[in-house]
């Protein structure tokens, strides 16, 4: 194998140890590059595409083990050889039990180093030249044999060859990441970087930092050049989680960027070009948000080329009899433990549920049960007790002849969005106007809590 291209990126905090593994890896033939940080090293794998990775497992800030974790959801196939000292063997072999793998102690030898990486490569080579696995199995081993799972494969088989800017639509820990990755991993971006953002996590004063990036000395404390994560997405995919949560001025900096295919990093006059697909994901009705003002309607139809619904789990309950038991086997081979089944009762109450947490809560449910259960898993196993909102009740009703002027589809939006303002004003109320507490009663997370209300005009 010619290892005089491959690319090797070393992480870690302390300075002589990077010189000393770069200065290694030269005289082996490969190129290296250093990285200081794990949110640095992150952005690095996107834009300098190494081919294995030296991490150290002890570091200030973000540790070696949840870099790790993230680089294992950006790229499955990327070695990582942990970087440790000799009294901390077992955190490495946490590592490699987390997907690492192998690991150097300190201090290491130059023999002992190139041996490590040059395996390493190999595995690499072998990992990208296997053949990728079509979504079809993919998604059904993911999300399971329903209809409208069935429906989804087809629509991400349909989108993934193009280039389009996809909308997937559904509930909180529906599946929504996973239909995403799907539409990367069979384009022709597949072999290329998948980059998530939570957009609910950006501070509207960092967006265009962690956005577009930034050079030495654009703002107090930028010692370092950072690139952003459309310069890590290079040639992949961008996915921005929850794009409802961006504020219309973010909107309009994420619309330029687009449209223009370009970005200025902070410190820079000097363009960028970008070349990469995005996918955006949202719990909300992107094109209500627009009617109330709430999301740039420019904004709505170049992110909106194709959308997919991700339906939530209470309407496709025959996944979840599936979901459970896959759920059951990796619970069992993590605790080494053997429970076999689910009693009638407990599938009864399955059935039964809402799932207002769809399948990020049902994976939640099962574990806590196997780690409870001896054998058989029953309902008293469960826990999906759902909080109640004392006085919630209401009937809503379709005033006036709506069906002379609008069509079906209308009149079930508003209906909706009707329905929607009820329930929370009457919960807000309950809760005094708490909003935290009235967003665990109706187990959604605060931020979206906090759009709706917004979105309402309730408060």
């Amino acid at each position: 194998m010619a290892l005089h291209r491959r690319r090797i990126l070393i992480v870690d905090d302390d300075r002589d140890i990077c010189l000393l593994l770069s200065r290694l890896m030269q005289g082996e033939g490969l190129l290296s590059q250093i990285a200081h940080d794990g949110e640095t090293a992150l952005e690095m794998i996107g834009s300098a595409r190494p081919d294995a990775l030296l991490l150290d497992l002890k570091m200030p800030g973000m540790d070696g083990m949840e870099v790790l974790r993230r680089v294992k959801e950006m790229d499955t196939g990327l070695p990582v050889v942990m970087i440790t000292a000799h009294a901390d063997i077992s955190g490495s072999v946490a590592a490699i039990k987390a997907g690492a793998y192998d690991y150097l102690p300190k201090p290491f030898e130059h023999p002992q180093v190139a041996r490590v990486v040059r395996r390493a490569l190999a595995q690499r080579q072998g990992f990208t030249s296997r053949p990728r696995k079509q979504p079809d199995a993919d998604l059904r081993e993911m999300m399971g044999p329903s209809d409208a799972v069935s429906r989804i494969i087809f629509e991400v088989n349909r989108v993934a060859g193009s280039n389009f800017s996809v909308v997937v639509q559904g509930e909180t820990g529906a599946g929504k990441e996973l239909v995403a990755r799907a539409i990367h991993r069979l384009g022709r971006r597949g072999p290329k970087v998948f980059v998530p953002v939570d957009c609910g996590a950006i501070p509207e004063t960092l967006l265009e930092s962690e956005l577009f990036g930034y050079q030495k000395g654009a703002f107090t404390g930028a010692v370092l050049p950072k690139p952003g994560k459309f310069a890590a997405a290079q040639g992949g995919t961008l996915f921005l989680d929850e794009i409802a949560n961006l504020s219309l001025a973010s909107q309009a900096k994420l619309l330029r960027a687009l449209q223009d295919r370009v970005v200025y990093q902070l410190g820079t006059t000097r363009p960028t070009a970008i070349d990469v697909r995005v996918l955006v994901a949202t719990n909300q009705d992107l094109q209500t948000l627009v009617e109330s003002g709430l999301m740039r309607r420019d904004l709505y139809f170049r992110l909106n080329e194709f959308t997919i619904q991700v339906p939530p789990l209470r309407e496709r309950k025959e996944d979840i009899p599936y979901l459970a038991k896959r759920f059951l086997d990796i619970t069992n081979q993590e605790l080494h433990k053997n429970v076999t089944k689910f009693s009638e009762s407990c599938l009864e109450a399955m059935f039964a549920y809402a799932w207002p947490g769809n399948v990020r809560q049902l994976r939640s449910v099962i574990r806590r049960a196997v780690l409870m259960a001896d054998d058989v898993i029953t309902e008293k196993h469960l826990d999906i007790k759902r909080a109640s909102v004392p006085g919630l009740a209401f009937t809503p009703k379709v005033q006036g002849t709506p069906w002379r002027e609008l069509p079906l589809r209308e009149i079930v939006r508003q209906s909706v969005f009707t329905v929607e303002k009820e329930v929370l004003a009457q919960v807000l109320k309950f809760t005094g106007g708490n909003k935290a507490k009235a967003a665990r009663l109706l187990q959604i997370d605060y931020k979206t809590m906090h759009t709706k209300v917004k979105l309402f005009g309730i408060i």
